[in-house]
């Protein structure tokens, strides 16, 4: 059974990881520490997210009792795209590092290709209701995020949300000095993406699934919860499952990984495949 997967720069991930968006505050301290007490050690954390101080906490309080050391965790954060100009990146980093009272992150993700307007808003909008964009070209951000790997603040550098028109265009870079070692997209049987997925596998980089579960407590306009799909809940009763169990190994066999101690058939896979419906949950729609 594979428990992480190594990247292009030979760091180990650990291929399950515990996402903390929509994690509350003054919850989400108790669930990382209950979450490293079971065995997590893969953190996906982001500025965006506005929890990053508990997320530190807990670590730290973690660390200090011994339970693990700051080696045994892989943390993943995101620079939000506030941030894209060049000049503002290493000090969005510092603040995020700050919050979660580390040293250095293992990965640090560009959180859309998409920068906006700099400032204390996350969502800058105008009149309208539209989002005020930022004319730094990520490619001019992603500059900024080399420099990190060279200051030591970040271990890897990689991308969320990328499409492979613009992976493609990061990689073309005449000046390209270390290449995106993860994209973090949405993943499920709703939104399968193999075509970006396997690209990114073509290019060698590894591929995160965020809501692989279909988000089941984010708001949506229509009837979507992938685990009561009947469908799935059929497989998951063929194999004495639970509906989770089956979707996560779906995503992961997309991958490819094997993380429980059950496979999916060809007929399965097909089946899920099928669904054809490609709901996207996080649309940015402003």
């Amino acid at each position: 059974m594979t428990t992480f997967v190594e990247l292009s720069t030979k760091a180990k991930m650990p291929i399950l990881g515990l996402g903390t968006w929509q994690s509350p505050i003054g919850k989400v301290r108790d669930a990382m520490k209950f979450a490293i007490d079971i065995g997590y050690r893969h953190f996906d954390c982001a500025y965006v997210y506005q929890n990053e101080n508990e997320i530190g906490n807990a670590m730290e309080e973690k660390i200090e009792e011994g339970v693990v050391t700051r080696e045994d965790l892989f943390v993943v954060s995101k620079l939000w795209c506030t941030f894209h100009e060049k000049s503002l990146v290493k000090e969005a980093c510092q603040n995020t590092l700050a919050a979660l009272k580390l040293a250095y992150l293992d990965l640090y993700l560009m959180h859309w290709p998409m920068g906006f307007k700099a400032g204390e808003e996350l969502f800058p909008a105008d009149e309208n209701g539209m989002i005020i964009p930022s004319d730094t070209d990520f490619l001019d951000t992603w500059e900024a995020m080399e420099e990190l790997v060279d200051a030591g603040l970040v271990k890897s550098i990689g991308l969320s949300n990328f499409s492979c028109e613009q992976i493609e265009r990061l990689l073309k870079k005449p000046d390209l000095k270390y290449k995106p070692v993860n994209n973090q997209i949405e993943s499920h049987p709703y939104l399968p993406q193999e075509e970006l997925v396997n690209y990114c596998q073509s290019q060698e980089i590894s591929v995160t699934a965020y809501c692989p579960l279909g988000a089941p407590n984010w708001p949506r306009g229509e009837d979507f919860c992938l685990l009561d799909d009947p469908k799935i809940k059929e497989i998951a009763d063929k194999h004495s499952k639970t509906s989770a169990q089956v979707i996560e190994t779906f995503v992961c066999v997309l991958s490819p990984f094997k993380v429980f101690d059950f496979e999916l058939t060809k007929e399965e896979m097909e089946t899920i495949l099928s669904f054809k419906r490609r709901y996207r949950i996080c649309s940015l729609s402003m």
